[in-house]
């Protein structure tokens, strides 16, 4: 990540269209956001129809081939010429395709590596007890091993990601466009599944040698849905009309210095683990966020499973809960929200206060609260969970891991 930092432009607020796999990747491949494609909720499918803009490298004439977790799972998406879904040693995969075939046309190449996606690795590579942890966790010894595991993922994600880079150094010399980002934050209480820039906003790099300067950074806003827009402009072609995404290929090229005045985010649901839908959005310095189900408990997969290597750490957190009053304030903030919600990011980028109360951001509220209505309501978005929510009512339902069926058993099914 540093020595493409060096070479190309570094983004300080891109963000995503939603901070979960499924609905942020469809945004990416069709440029719009998960109201008008569909897949609003984690683990589901665009509407029929939807249109991909992948399609429209292949008709600038490139090569598309992708590697790894690129669609969500094993989804398939139009305009690959080659897909190979295994999301593990990407790197000799993309060397021996390119080794085994004849490829004399321009190249489109994604490579999607899991980590630091769950479960994390076994082995750490980073000593618990040295790492430094987000002053806004529990700090128990737990965590710290989760968290120094976490770090050697993404650890193994940047040799790997520094091994395609070799192969593209290798392949095209300098004539090559390099762009590094994540689908969204890590699964911690406050990343992935909510609407805090911990869980939205992301890494963004792009180099192109002779075009972009180096080691520069920019305050630009950008959303996932621009990604391909800007590939296509960049290509040389023009995406759809009517799309959210938009290139910003001139922020890039140094010619401006902004592309979006406001960023929005969305948030419904993943499955029976995570039913809290959310919506958010940033002007300037201020965030946001409209929880539309207040009435309801906020939970995901990380607490409700509390899996070895992915959430095993909340069982300490619920113990230093009970005798530390700080620990069971962030235990509270994470199972119940306020409806609204507004954080000033420049005094405040941990989003730790919460300033929808303060009578000297009236106006602002009220202000960010109709641009968010006006804009959900053009989305046709209908602002409803995806199913049924856990209400703060009754107690939060204990919810275990259904145990993996075995190949043999699937394949006779």
């Amino acid at each position: 990540m540093e020595k493409i930092a060096k070479a190309g432009m570094t983004f300080n607020n891109a963000y995503v269209a939603s901070p979960s796999c499924c609905p942020n990747r469809f945004s990416l491949l069709t440029g719009l956001m998960p109201a008008r494609h569909g897949a609003h909720p984690n683990h589901s499918q665009p509407k029929l129809g939807t249109n991909f803009l992948v399609p429209q490298l292949q008709r600038l004439g490139y090569h598309v081939a992708t590697f790894g977790k690129v669609a969500h799972g094993r989804n398939k998406f139009p305009g690959a010429h080659f897909i190979s879904p295994s999301p593990r040693e990407m790197s000799n995969n993309v060397l021996k395709y390119f080794g085994n075939n004849k490829i004399d046309q321009p190249v489109c190449l994604f490579v999607g590596d899991r980590r630091p996606h769950v479960v994390w690795s076994k082995e750490s590579a980073y000593d618990p007890n040295k790492i430094s942890l987000p002053p806004y966790f529990i700090d128990t010894p737990e965590t710290r091993e989760h968290w120094a595991r976490y770090l050697t993922d993404i650890t193994g994600m940047d040799k790997e990601m520094g091994r395609i880079l070799k192969f593209a150094w290798e392949r095209f010399g300098d004539d090559f466009i390099f762009l590094f980002t994540s689908d969204h934050g890590g699964q911690w209480h406050m990343g992935k599944w909510t609407l805090y820039d911990s869980g939205t906003r992301v890494p963004l790099i792009v180099t192109w040698p002779g075009k972009i300067s180096p080691d520069i950074r920019t305050d630009a806003f950008v959303n996932w849905v621009d990604l391909i827009p800007t590939l296509i402009d960049m290509a040389g072609g023009e995406a759809p009309k009517g799309i959210d995404g938009h290139s910003f290929k001139n922020v890039l090229l140094g010619k401006t210095d902004s592309h979006r005045n406001k960023i929005f985010t969305t948030h419904t649901g993943d499955g029976a683990m995570n039913i809290f839908p959310i919506r958010s959005v940033r002007v300037g310095n201020f965030k946001y966020i409209h929880n539309l189900r207040p009435d309801a408990w906020f939970t995901n997969h990380s607490d409700r499973h509390r899996k070895d290597g992915a959430g095993a750490f909340w069982d300490s957190w619920d113990a230093a809960a009970e005798r530390d009053t700080n620990a069971a304030r962030v235990l509270e903030r994470y199972y119940t929200r306020p409806e609204f919600e507004l954080f000033d990011l420049v005094d405040d980028p941990l989003e730790l206060n919460n300033l929808a109360n303060d009578p000297k951001h009236r106006t602002r509220i009220s202000a960010m609260r109709a641009t968010l209505a006006t804009w959900t309501k053009s989305q046709g978005d209908e602002l409803q969970p995806h199913r049924d929510v856990y209400p703060r009512s009754s107690p939060i339902p204990e919810i275990k891991a259904s145990k993996p069926k075995s190949r043999r058993k699937k394949k006779q099914q």
